[in-house]
């Protein structure tokens, strides 16, 4: 097999993983909206934006899915995903590091991670993004030439 078809299957695996990923924790979101509401609104450190972010959160995690299933859009939605990735990250750190209580404002099986799982899990991601982001990169700089 190429070098190149394999960095083409590498990007495709990471973006079908994130927008299963995505599309998954936004549907668990809002199907038990209650829930996560009321848990969003215990983090000591979005209560204030809770009733925003219940519903932006699930929209930003449906909009990248739909960004990077999209060829044209693909490398904005990896970007985005990425980012995303590393403020749920930042935040689980804060958390952890700053925070006496620790409320789970996450959906379905991800809900049953432990926080330094979640944490791993999410830097494993953000690997992946990274390493997808660079690889879809070479191959465009490699067409303009």
């Amino acid at each position: 097999m190429k070098i190149s078809t394999m960095k083409r299957i590498t990007v495709d695996i990471v973006s079908y993983a994130y927008v299963l990923l995505f599309l998954y924790a936004a549907t668990s979101k809002l199907m038990d909206y209650d829930n996560s509401e009321m848990q969003m609104s215990k983090s000591p450190i979005i209560t204030a934006y809770a009733s925003i972010l219940v519903w932006l959160v699930p929209a930003l995690e449906i909009l990248i899915s739909i960004l990077i299933a999209i060829p044209k859009t693909a490398m904005t939605g990896l970007l985005m995903a990425l980012g995303l990735m590393c403020a749920f990250t930042g935040y689980i750190y804060t958390i952890l590091n700053y925070s006496d209580f620790i409320p789970c404002s996450c959906g379905g099986v991800l809900a049953m991670m432990g926080w330094r799982t979640h944490m791993a899990f999410n830097i494993a991601f953000i690997i992946m993004a990274i390493i997808a982001i660079l690889l879809k990169a070479e191959k465009t700089a490699k067409k303009a030439v």
